[in-house]
């Protein structure tokens, strides 16, 4: 592990936060564009969620490799070669001329996009330990969320004055900005000492052994279902903002700054809770807060004849503090089983969970979009989904506490793969 007090405190995380934006901006920032695409490209709304799913998709499968691959050839070389087949791929994407190839550019997109949230999760772990990668995470996640606040927002200008294509443009002056960054700030925390050879067939059997390990598989279902019940709405924000509160492409800022100020504060807060409460206890109040948001989601989706802004986002806002309060500790414990290929570990836990939110875009978002009550029901299980996978990964560790203490969160399995 690097000394931490080498690299600043505050610069780590705001590079780590920058490189986490990407993946957000290049979902949100197009969901103003919705309607221009379509109509520019002669395609239909279900269609045009395809660029969402996709772009998932193939992020899924792209992270499996980047994790490896960073392990192997070191943290920065990965995230430059990442950010620079992302920027290429942004520009060919403001190019399509037909919507099937803009989809190929989105899954270009996606296959690179992921490397600043994969190889970024390993960085934190490379540096520090126990409270203060706690509180690291926690730092970093709530400059990563902000971008989901900005990025419609930032759309929503460049569209009048730019059209669909400047947003593309836009984000190909992103990747620039943030190769110039990393290349100058963000040290090598993977050291030619600590590499692994890429093989084929040891990546097999490592991810076979990962996957085979029932704790983890629990932690990484556990979360996606838990961060599914936000990324739900997100995913469904063109149809939630324009049909059913009936605001217009400008006006996105209504639903993204109270749910992502959500997940800002619950990660302000769990970064203060470090050290004061246990990660089992901070987890335990996480769900509470997500239990208290899907109530209250319900209740308003039964009582309401027409929703509105504010009081339709609020309940969300409330559910988006829980999940911020979980997510950071549950990551932390995944990378703690296996402190030896901690990229690897990342990019399964990436898999399992963006397979998941391509799912919730492709597929059940369509589904549900349309009515608040569909959309508050489908969040509520999400989040009572994860609730109970929690207590049943609980039900095996009755001796042993979560918090990210040394590599001691689940021994055996990390010395085996």
């Amino acid at each position: 592990m690097n000394t931490p007090n080498r690299h600043p405190r505050l610069l780590i995380p705001l590079i780590l936060g920058s490189l986490a934006m990407i993946g957000p901006f290049a979902i949100d920032t197009i969901f103003p564009a919705f309607p221009a695409i379509a109509e520019d490209l002669s395609v239909g709304s279900v269609a045009m969620q395809q660029t969402i799913s996709v772009y998932l998709l193939v992020y899924a499968f792209g992270s499996i490799f980047q994790g490896p691959l960073s392990d192997a050839l070191g943290r920065r070389p990965v995230i430059l070669g990442g950010l620079a087949v992302f920027g290429l791929a942004s520009a060919a994407a403001a190019f399509a001329e037909s919507f099937s190839m803009l989809l190929l550019w989105r899954g270009v997109q996606g296959a690179s996009a992921g490397v600043g949230m994969v190889v970024g999760r390993a960085i934190i772990r490379d540096l520090y330990e126990g409270d203060d990668a706690q509180r690291l995470m926690s730092h970093v996640t709530m400059i990563f969320g902000i971008a989901p606040a900005l990025a419609p927002v930032i759309g929503g200008w460049i569209l009048p004055w730019a059209g669909w294509h400047g947003i593309f443009w836009f984000l190909v002056g992103f990747s620039l900005l943030l190769i110039a960054v990393t290349a100058r700030g963000l040290p090598e925390t993977q050291p030619p000492a600590r590499r692994y050879p890429l093989q084929a067939g040891s990546l097999v059997r490592n991810y076979a052994a990962i996957l085979s390990n029932r704790r983890f598989v629990l932690l990484c279902v556990c979360g996606g279902f838990n961060f599914g019940a936000i990324f739900l709405y997100i995913s469904s924000a063109p149809a939630f903002v324009l049909d059913i509160l009936k605001l217009n492409e400008q006006q996105f800022a209504w639903f993204f700054v109270p749910t992502i100020a959500g997940i800002v504060f619950g990660s302000f807060l769990n970064g203060r809770l470090a050290g004061r409460l246990s990660g089992r206890r901070t987890v335990s109040l996480g769900f509470g807060l997500c239990a208290a948001g899907a109530c209250g989601n319900l209740v308003y989706a039964l009582l309401v004849v027409r929703a509105s802004a504010p009081w339709a986002v609020l309940p969300v806002m409330l559910n988006a503090v829980g999940v911020a309060l979980v997510f950071p500790l549950l990551t932390l414990a995944m990378l703690d089983m296996y402190p030896r290929q901690r990229g690897a570990a990342s990019s399964m836990q990436a898999f399992i969970g963006l397979g998941f939110n391509a799912l919730i875009a492709g597929i059940i978002a369509p589904l549900v979009q349309h009515a608040l009550l569909s959309l508050a029901m489908t969040a509520a299980a999400f989040s009572l989904s994860a609730w109970l996978l929690w207590r049943v990964y609980l039900l095996g560790r009755r001796e042993e506490s979560l918090p990210a203490e040394a590599d001691t969160v689940l021994p055996g399995p990390a010395e085996r793969v």
